[in-house]
């Protein structure tokens, strides 16, 4: 089942909420919709349920506009940040709860509710009440309840934000197989871009209510179309550089120019694992003022000349380190970079 997104615009009061959104989710992806907070993802997935109401545009579902039709006549499975369960009721009758629209009698109902609970890994737990059971497995009876009345779309609002580290990183994978074996098209909400590529067939990114960008994790991570998804996704230097016939001069360093680019005033964008240092007493053209280690990576940040701060990092037992230690001076190439118009 597809999902189409056609020049949808949204306005609470002054604030612009969504402006002019285009976009398709083509049947069975898993796509993320990434972006920094009140950026207008949430916004998006409820247009799409049917809980907002788009001021102008319109959403399609496979071949049918569907601006004027109820929520419960899209269905589509809506899954909250906060799991919004029924505290009083057990885990069943949650999950149940999602099929009182389609009427089944007791016997279909019990057989449809065993069949979830085993699928997100909970049988046993059936007469369980939410207080008794962890965040996760919360999520999971969520994530039952939406599917319960097989959903022809799956909308997941920041489902794992109230998890801690441990447990977000094992639901992410469990969700990501349970994608891969019901094939429900599916739309979720981050701003975690490590959740984004993890999990997405593509990324939406998103920003003050526009589409900045749609691609595949490795498209957003090598190939930013904006200066704001360079910056926004992965570790980045910002360095200010100008054009010369030879290519982009910042500070004592060239690098290629863009040619897609016709300003001679740029911002480079240079990813913290796209810079080579190595120490260089003699000719350096940057003096190291930290090392940190972070695992089994090194992050080393230096100043370089005429430039300011630039940090880059290596595997901790890279050749590159030997000898690299507070105040020494080093030599600094730039692999990959990419430049954007300067505004203003």
């Amino acid at each position: 089942m597809n999902v189409t997104l056609s020049h949808v615009s949204r306005r609470f009061g002054g604030f612009q909420a969504l402006d002019d959104v285009s976009f398709t989710v083509r049947s069975g992806e898993l796509v993320a919709l990434l972006g920094p907070s009140g950026g207008g993802k949430s916004t998006i997935l409820r247009i799409i349920a049917g809980l907002e109401s788009a001021d102008a545009g319109s959403v399609r579902l496979g071949n049918e506009v569907v601006d004027s039709l109820h929520p419960r006549e899209r269905r589509v499975g809506f899954v909250f940040q906060h799991y919004a369960l029924f505290r009083h009721m057990t885990v069943a009758r949650n999950v149940a709860f999602g099929l009182e629209s389609q009427r089944l009698g007791k016997r279909e109902t019990a057989a449809r509710v065993a069949e979830l609970l085993k699928t997100v890994g909970l049988q046993g737990m059936e007469n369980r009440l939410p207080s008794q059971l962890s965040g996760g497995q919360r999520q999971r009876v969520a994530l039952a309840r939406a599917l319960a009345p097989s959903p022809r779309v799956l909308l997941l609002d920041e489902p794992f934000a109230a998890l801690d580290t441990k447990v977000r990183s094992e639901l992410r994978r469990w969700v990501r197989q349970l994608h891969d074996d019901t094939g429900v098209t599916s739309l979720f909400v981050t701003h975690d871009q490590d959740e984004a590529f993890a999990l997405a067939d593509r990324v939406i990114v998103v920003n003050h209510g526009r589409v900045e960008q749609i691609g595949t994790p490795l498209e957003i991570m090598d190939q930013p179309a904006t200066e704001f998804v360079a910056r926004f996704v992965g570790e980045a230097n910002v360095l200010v550089g100008t054009g010369t016939s030879d290519g982009v001069q910042i500070g004592p360093l060239v690098v290629p120019r863009d040619a897609r680019v016709a300003s001679d005033q740029l911002h480079v964008v240079v990813r913290s694992y796209d810079l080579k240092f190595w120490r260089d007493d003699t000719g350096g053209t940057a003096t190291v003022q930290r090392v940190q280690l972070l695992g089994d990576r090194v992050k080393v940040e230096a100043d370089l000349d005429g430039v300011g701060p630039l940090f880059a990092q290596f595997p901790r037992r890279s050749s590159l380190l030997h000898g690299i230690e507070l105040g020494c001076r080093i030599a600094v190439e730039i692999t990959t970079a990419r430049s954007y118009a300067r505004q203003g």
